[in-house]
């Protein structure tokens, strides 16, 4: 049996010298980097965020952790899919492996996490799907305490709760804004790869006059991939194609 949640965050907070509240905020990767870094000491952690508030910050964390498992040959697979979504029991099962292999390779040296860090801002991650509070409120940190003041004496005034409902509302709001600037960031940079794609395969096809021959018939097949479509997706008309082909700029 693996150690409890508790018993785990303790561990991880005690090493790392961070404050997670949640297993769910390993889910961003920075966490099981530093873990690597108390082992082998020779982890990129310039490169890692341990703050990381957008998913494509979390994917360059797994990014360093991948190579680090290359590099040590540590033969075990990072499910990142899972993991970058933040759900709590894909991050306890992958906490506890991590834990076990840190119990067998930690060597008992001296491990000084601050300043491995180098002073970088260390601000317990949100998760990706912020949580309800106690309160009924939204967290945008994902945890569920209570955003704001202190309770006055008597109970919660209603303006104050208001005021606090609102400031909630505004901090998830800003960090679901965020959240999808990264995604369209990353939309459109895999959109301009598949357009290259595109253009390279057809002016490829072009140099073919005999379309049955072997790379004439693998492009084909690239191209039929590209052009592929599912339930539900739309293909714009012929119109709409060509209005988009004359503005654009090569």
């Amino acid at each position: 049996m693996g150690e409890s949640r508790t018993e785990l965050l303790a561990w991880l907070n005690d090493l790392l010298q961070i404050n997670y509240t949640k297993i769910e905020q390993c889910g961003t990767g920075g966490a099981y980097c530093q873990i690597l870094d108390s082992i082998y000491g020779d982890v990129p952690m310039g490169r890692v965020k341990m703050n990381a508030k957008q998913e494509y910050e979390s994917l360059a964390n797994y990014k360093v952790m991948q190579n680090i498992f290359k590099a040590k040959k540590i033969d075990k697979p990072i499910p990142v899919d899972k993991l970058v979504k933040c759900k709590m029991q894909d991050n306890l099962e992958f906490l506890q492996w991590i834990k076990r292999f840190w119990d067998s390779n930690y060597g008992g040296q001296g491990y000084d996490p601050v300043a491995r860090r180098k002073g970088m801002p260390v601000e317990t991650p949100a998760t990706i799907a912020p949580v309800r509070s106690s309160g009924g409120g939204l967290s945008a940190s994902g945890s569920t305490g209570r955003v704001g003041g202190r309770t006055p004496i008597g109970g919660p005034r209603a303006g104050s709760a208001n005021s606090e409902t609102v400031r909630a509302l505004e901090a998830q709001i800003r960090e679901m804004s965020g959240h999808l600037e990264g995604l369209e960031k990353e939309r459109d940079f895999y959109f301009a790869k598949l357009r290259d794609i595109e253009i390279l395969v057809g002016q490829s096809l072009e140099t073919f006059e005999d379309k049955e021959d072997p790379s004439a018939i693998q492009l084909l097949e690239i191209q039929k991939i590209l052009y592929s479509t599912e339930e539900g997706f739309e293909v714009p008309d012929a119109g709409q194609a060509l209005d988009d082909e004359e503005t654009e700029t090569f």
